[in-house]
């Protein structure tokens, strides 16, 4: 049982979402195809690329690619025309530029920002001398090393 077990999950391997009929018969059109495919999210799986998805939509999605770059298109045009139909929230990768700039900058500013404050905290610390003790408490001290 364990052997037909452990048989079964080395078959199981991933799953070719890419159908026969869709391939195309160009090999440089079919690895274009294939790269925009990659960057293009899924809108149903939205964790998947259409290149990985079974979701009908996703190869509605992978078609209209191989059609538009058979047609001669580039493949910015053929990314533009995905996005002009479904949105930026397609692309894996959104542009930097409009309102996913801020997206794109966020992260490097508040890394920035924890640095600083890391550096101002460190440079407060080190530079606060240590409180001086009192003639009495210095007098106590030694009396209490002296046992």
């Amino acid at each position: 049982m364990k052997w037909l077990v452990v048989m079964l999950a080395l078959l199981a391997g991933p799953a070719m979402a890419v159908q026969p009929d869709e391939i195309l018969p160009d090999p440089v059109l079919e690895a274009r195809a294939r790269a925009i495919s990659r960057d293009i999210r899924c809108p149903v799986c939205q964790g998947e690329t259409i290149d990985d998805s079974v979701a009908p939509i996703s190869r509605d999605l992978r078609i209209i690619i191989r059609e538009r770059l058979v047609a001669g298109d580039s493949d910015e045009e053929v990314i533009d025309y995905i996005v002009d139909r479904y949105g930026e929230f397609v692309l894996f990768n959104p542009r930097p530029e409009g309102s996913n700039l801020i997206l794109w900058l966020a992260g490097p500013a508040l890394l920035l920002a924890g640095l600083g404050i890391a550096v101002a905290t460190q440079r407060r610390r080190v530079g606060t001398p240590e409180a001086a003790l009192s003639d009495s408490d210095e007098a106590r001290l030694r009396e209490i090393l002296k046992d």
